[in-house]
């Protein structure tokens, strides 16, 4: 059995991440909302330093679960999740825009929900 505790403590911090994404992905409404400008490029920066941390912390939680919690969630594609995470952190002037904005418009808002629900499943 992995330590509960600290799983929740992770959990915690990818869903703080994911709801970060989600304030800052507020006014964005094309991908070109992300590259138009400095104010769409910081934003694309931020949103992408959340997403390596939710990327990295997802691989640290399988760590010390033995990769025993997350196949428990199926609806997450767990391994697309993390693999981001290497996109962005080694090959990151390469970002596709486009990808990110995908991501944050329909993946973050269910990340998010699984994340709670996994925390919920976990305090019980």
């Amino acid at each position: 059995m992995f330590n509960r505790l600290l799983a929740t403590e992770i959990l915690q911090q990818i869903l703080t991440a994911s709801e970060r994404v989600s304030r800052r992905f507020e006014g964005i409404s094309t991908a070109d909302d992300l590259l138009i400008d400095e104010r769409g490029l910081e934003k694309l920066d931020a949103i992408c330093m959340q997403l390596i941390a939710i990327g990295e912390s997802l691989k640290k939680l399988d760590k010390i679960t033995n990769q025993e919690l997350l196949e428990n969630y199926p609806s997450i594609e767990w391994q697309k999740v993390k693999g981001l995470r290497d996109i962005i952190s080694h090959h990151y002037f390469d970002i596709n825009a486009e990808i990110i904005y995908d991501v944050c418009r329909n993946e973050i808002p269910k990340l998010t929900k699984e994340i709670s629900k996994i925390i919920i499943d976990l305090e019980k």
